[in-house]
């Protein structure tokens, strides 16, 4: 009897059930038993000691299905190590809960927090297989990760749908994607759905450069622009603070986010009318694109794989079109930025796209 329990954690996004489904199948190939654990809630479940025993029949049509099947949570990881209100050792609840379970492998779908405590989970003795979920694309030893090319979808359909407004009304636009502390969503949405200005977490911006490139366009006899800016999005005065005096700003900013502030900014500086849009959550939600249903399902597959070779403490990446096993130590607390000086950000600049620098 082969006893697995699976995982969400963080964020939701697209494919985190086409990617269960793909371990689950692909175990119940192998093995005559299998019992697979749904633990509700993420960490929270794993903490408090709340699952569901899921059969076959769960992983039955949720390939194209959105959002998570057994829910999720956000649980810092920086907070594992803290007790709970009723003085709860949170680590210790959650390899109690592994054991008493008697879980042979704890599948975990997440992002770069959920990493790191699962490599905590690791060091202490449990067995581990992750997989690499976020709409974000920013976790280390993965090319890419699920969840990203849907919201990149999602972003970029943002962006197309508001070309023809922004063409009738001779207006300046700001679409702002998510990204708070990396860039490859707003990078990709803005060279696919033809940004004429994209402003990264990675890449602090210089409001004279963005209207410069603004007043370039009107000169060229183009009545509209649009920019798609990363929430994480930053000024090169804000770059320039330390973290104390950058929050202390910001807890003082007026502007619901940065686009808000660079929309009055432009309308100072140049006198055109600006519109904000912000999809917001929508980027994580609906049915995964197929090309995350093909990433997903061989993610799983070959997570499972690991499994039943009992190679566990990796998570499943892909490289070069391959999937690849990689040491979960490597993987947590790493981040995946945006290289300002990479050949995608050359060859954007190329196109004539500003980044603000």
């Amino acid at each position: 009897m082969k006893r697995i329990g699976f995982l969400t954690s963080g964020g939701d996004c697209q494919s985190l059930n086409a990617t269960m489904r793909g371990v689950a199948k692909t175990l119940y190939q192998a093995y005559d038993d299998v019992e697979i654990y749904g633990i509700l809630e993420g960490y929270k479940g794993l903490i408090y000691g709340n699952y569901k025993l899921l059969s076959s029949k769960d992983f039955s049509g949720i390939l194209t299905l959105g959002g998570t099947i057994i829910g999720t949570s956000r649980q810092p990881f920086k907070n594992m190590r803290i007790p709970d209100e009723n003085g709860l050792d949170k680590v210790e609840a959650m390899k109690g809960n592994y054991k008493e379970w008697g879980l042979d492998c704890l599948v975990i779908l997440g992002g770069n927090g959920t990493h790191k405590t699962a490599n905590l989970l690791r060091e202490e003795g449990c067995h581990v297989v992750t997989l690499p979920k976020t709409i974000d694309n920013d976790i280390w030893g993965t090319d890419i990760t699920f969840g990203f090319q849907s919201a990149v979808n999602i972003a970029t359909n943002a962006i197309d749908c508001i070309h023809t407004t922004a063409a009738s009304h001779g207006r300046v636009f700001i679409v702002e994607v998510m990204g708070h502390k990396v860039g490859w969503l707003t990078l990709h949405a803005g060279i696919a759905g033809g940004a004429d200005i994209i402003l990264l977490p990675e890449i602090p911006y210089d409001i004279n450069s963005v209207v410069k490139a603004l007043d370039k366009r009107t000169q060229e006899g183009k009545s509209f622009s649009i920019l798609a800016v990363a929430e994480g999005a930053i000024s090169k005065e804000d770059a320039a603070l330390s973290k104390k005096e950058l929050k202390k700003k910001r807890q003082k900013n007026p502007y619901p986010s940065i686009s808000y502030q660079l929309g009055e900014e432009i309308t100072q500086r140049t006198g055109q009318e600006v519109r904000i849009t912000v999809p917001g959550h929508t980027q994580r939600g609906g049915e995964p694109c197929p090309y995350d249903r093909v990433i997903s399902s061989r993610l799983g597959s070959a997570a499972a794989r690991l499994i039943i070779k009992e190679q566990y403490g990796y998570m499943v990446g892909f490289r070069d079109g391959e999937i690849v096993p990689v040491p979960l130590e490597e993987v947590a607390g790493k981040l995946k930025m945006v290289d300002p000086k990479s050949t995608i950000i050359r060859e954007a600049k190329g196109l004539g796209i500003c980044f603000g620098d």
